[in-house]
């Protein structure tokens, strides 16, 4: 199961490019910029990953971010993730990243945008990965910055596949940026939104994604499950649940494996993810590993979460089946995989 499990053929949906800084990148790019961090060894680093909630690890994300200066910078950090990914035998990925967390800090827009794009062509060139961008809002900050991201982003349409909204969920519901999003759709980008875990009024940002901005994707989303009508309507709108199990044991101490279980059961488009691995210590393949250790997943099962990633990712018909062939053809060589 595990040989199985690290060689198939991946798409990754829900990794945010911030959450791949490692700690020996993070040092080494402070060293570069002259950022003084609150550690001093990369050990020390990981030893202060004490996240117990949402808040909690996401004032250790935002503090590690001060390192990325440059466009170099903006480079290493996706190609790094790339390299890293490609290692996994993911094949393609849907990319997030902040802008917001580094304009405030005086990074300019194209400096982050343009960083990230030419490692996703270097990447696709050298390894072999294609991927593609979101552009995700800050939900803790205002829709009026949102909006100005978003103005910014125009004369990169080319270079983005979609947008997205993460950051501290607590009082800051999807409604609070429908006209954003809706702009964004008339932009030709596709929509997602972050749903975490055990959120605060959690039901009513599920259904807002839903039927308000009429989203694309969820991202993570397990909580759906607590109602069967908003079950029924992610199956009718055939959306795909991006779940992130390593990430959600931060949360509520479980890999959330029943409740994969139970987006299996009734035919949901759930799909496995890493998040922020440089935080939670583990990428794609230990995000499977984990959770088949934990909820016992047949080979079937692994390979249906797998298939549902590359069914509803942003990509064309053609590349989609290219990609659906390419997983046939490796799971065809194990007779248990069903």
């Amino acid at each position: 199961m595990q040989t199985f499990i690290k060689n198939i053929p991946k798409a990754e949906l829900h990794v945010h490019l911030e959450g791949t800084l490692e700690p020996e990148l993070s040092f080494a790019l402070a060293k570069k910029n002259g950022v003084a961090l609150a550690y001093d060894t990369p050990e020390a680093l990981v030893a202060a990953y004490d996240f117990h909630d949402l808040p909690s690890f996401l004032s250790i994300y935002y503090a590690g971010m001060s390192v990325l200066v440059d466009e170099d910078d903006f480079y290493q950090l996706t190609y790094a993730y790339l390299s890293k990914a490609r290692s996994q035998e993911i094949v393609y990925a849907e990319l997030f990243f902040d802008p917001q967390a580094h304009t405030t800090r005086g990074v300019d827009f194209q400096t982050v945008i343009t960083g990230i794009h030419k490692a996703q062509l270097a990447a696709e060139k050298n390894l072999g990965i294609k991927s593609q961008l979101i552009l995700c809002f800050l939900r803790d900050m205002s829709a009026e910055s949102a909006m100005q991201h978003l103005v910014l982003a125009e004369p990169y349409l080319d270079w983005l596949v979609g947008v997205g909204l993460d950051s501290d969920e607590r009082n800051h519901p999807p409604i609070k940026f429908a006209e954003v999003f809706a702009k964004a759709k008339t932009m030709g980008l596709k929509l997602t939104m972050h749903c975490d875990v055990n959120q605060l009024n959690t039901q009513t940002h599920i259904e807002q994604c839903l039927n308000t901005i009429e989203v694309d994707r969820i991202d993570h989303g397990i909580n759906s499950l607590e109602s069967d009508e908003l079950c029924q309507l992610i199956k009718e709108k055939k959306l795909g649940l991006t779940v992130c199990p390593v990430s959600n044991r931060f949360v509520v101490q479980s890999l959330t494996s029943d409740e994969i279980h139970s987006m299996l059961e009734k035919e949901m488009l759930v799909t496995i993810n890493s998040d922020d691995p440089a935080y939670f210590r583990a990428y794609l393949n230990e995000n499977f590993l984990e959770l088949q250790k934990e909820g016992q997943f047949s080979q079937a099962q692994i390979t249906t979460m797998v298939e549902n990633a590359f069914k509803v990712a942003w990509l064309d018909d053609e590349t989609k089946n290219g990609y659906l062939q390419q997983l046939e053809n490796y799971t065809s060589k194990f007779p248990l995989a069903g």
